[in-house]
């Protein structure tokens, strides 16, 4: 069913602001948060905020626009609501309540993806997402597809990931020009340091390249010349294959390998 919430609150594009109006998917996420301590970034208008205070045991939502936080003040009456008006990303993880926070669930920005997976990797936390469903395809891609890039490699590694449902671009106001596409990523606890993901990181921008010219031509990025590159790529087993041909685990262990000699 299709609801009206809060319409006078002029949609900004700014900040990708396309606000989910379906109550039966918001059901659909809503019911991860039964019980729990419950993360929400950017509520637009409101609509999961509110099944969410019906059903967790706590809410802390995080909106950005000043327009739309005034909106939720005066819309939303509810002693589980704690209600921050501040960039999701500059708030301190106290602020936030992480300490004792369950589950992250939201309908984000599009251009915010991949941070929050990011974020969701560093604090080790689950979630359940809507997301552009390209982006989806390509964090459940498999090696050697034409979707298989570093974010299939980071997803695989560092999620366990299920898709709930599609969710058609029609059940947003204003309608994206994409559909999307609601997870739920459950972390888990891969060790990776920052340095390997860099290098994972650096890797897969060269994805159809063998190891070794991937490795040079990621000098820029990892600090070091092609010449000291070079070195470490004629070490490697590995060399001569091609990156999109390798499992997400085959991956790490080059990162770790490549890491350890930089």
């Amino acid at each position: 069913m299709l609801v009206k919430t809060g319409m006078f609150v002029r949609p900004k594009k700014s900040l990708g602001q396309n606000f989910l109006v379906n109550e039966k998917v918001v059901e659909a996420e809503a019911v991860h948060g039964v019980g729990k301590n419950v993360l929400e970034m950017g509520p637009g208008y409101g609509i999961l905020t509110k099944m969410l205070c019906l059903k967790a045991k706590r809410v802390v939502a995080v909106e950005r626009d000043q327009n739309l936080f005034k909106h939720l003040k005066a819309e939303i009456k509810s002693r589980k609501l704690k209600l921050i008006n501040a960039d999701f990303f500059d708030v301190s993880d106290a602020d936030l309540e992480l300490s004792d926070t369950d589950i992250l669930i939201s309908n984000i920005p599009y251009a915010l993806s991949s941070k929050t997976i990011e974020w969701l990797s560093e604090k080790d936390m689950q979630a359940v997402l809507c997301l552009q469903k390209e982006f989806v395809e390509h964090m459940l891609a498999k090696e050697d597809t034409r979707k298989y890039s570093k974010l299939s490699v980071i997803t695989s590694l560092s999620f366990s990931v299920t898709k709930i449902m599609d969710v058609p671009k029609g059940n947003f106001r204003p309608m994206p020009k994409v559909d999307s596409a609601l997870i739920y990523v459950k972390p888990k606890g891969a060790q990776i340091t920052a340095l390997e993901m860099a290098v994972i990181s650096a890797l897969m921008q060269h994805k159809k390249k063998t190891v070794r010219s991937a490795l040079i031509d990621s000098h820029s990025h990892l600090g070091r010349s092609k010449e000291q590159l070079s070195k470490i790529a004629d070490t490697l087993d590995g060399k001569e294959q091609r990156l999109f041909k390798m499992r997400p685990h085959e991956i790490l262990s080059l990162a770790k390998e490549i890491s350890a000699r930089l």
